[in-house]
C-alpha cells in the first residue's frame, strides 16, 4: 500500500506560479512512475508530467516549457507550474504505478488539489 499526500494549490492570476508537491508513504515492492495529473470539469483526467524510475521525465504537450517535475520517486515529487493560463485550471492528483509485493501492477491516487487560474 502507497498513500499520497497532495498541497499547495489554490487560486492564483494567469500569468502566475504554483508549487504541487505529492509525498508517499507506505510500502510495496517497487515503484516504477510518479507524477501529476488533472482532470478539469467535463474533461478526462489527463497526464501532466511524471518521472519514470530510472530518471526519465514525460510532460504534456500543453505544459512543456512552462511545468517542471522534480524529485525522487519512491519519496515525493514537485510539480512547478509557471505561466499558468486559464485552461490549467483543473483537480491536480498524483498518482503512483507499482509493483506490489504479491506481483501486481497496480496505480494508486492521491485525493487531489484545485488549481484555480483566473484570467
Amino acid at each position: 500500500q502507497v498513500q499520497l499526500v497532495e498541497s499547495g494549490g489554490g487560486l492564483v492570476q494567469a500569468g502566475g506560479s504554483l508549487r504541487l508537491s505529492c509525498v508517499a508513504s507506505g510500502s510495496v515492492f517497487r515503484i516504477n512512475t510518479m507524477g501529476w495529473y488533472r482532470q478539469a470539469p467535463g474533461k478526462q483526467r489527463e497526464l501532466v508530467a511524471r518521472i519514470i524510475r530510472g530518471g526519465s521525465v514525460n510532460y504534456a504537450a500543453s505544459v512543456k516549457d512552462r511545468f517542471t517535475i522534480s524529485g525522487d520517486v519512491e519519496k515525493a515529487v514537485y510539480l512547478q507550474m509557471n505561466s499558468l493560463k486559464p485552461e490549467d485550471t483543473a483537480v491536480y492528483y498524483c498518482n503512483t504505478d507499482t509493483l506490489t509485493w504479491s506481483g501486481r501492477v497496480t496505480a494508486y491516487w492521491g485525493q487531489g488539489t484545485q488549481v484555480t487560474v483566473s484570467s
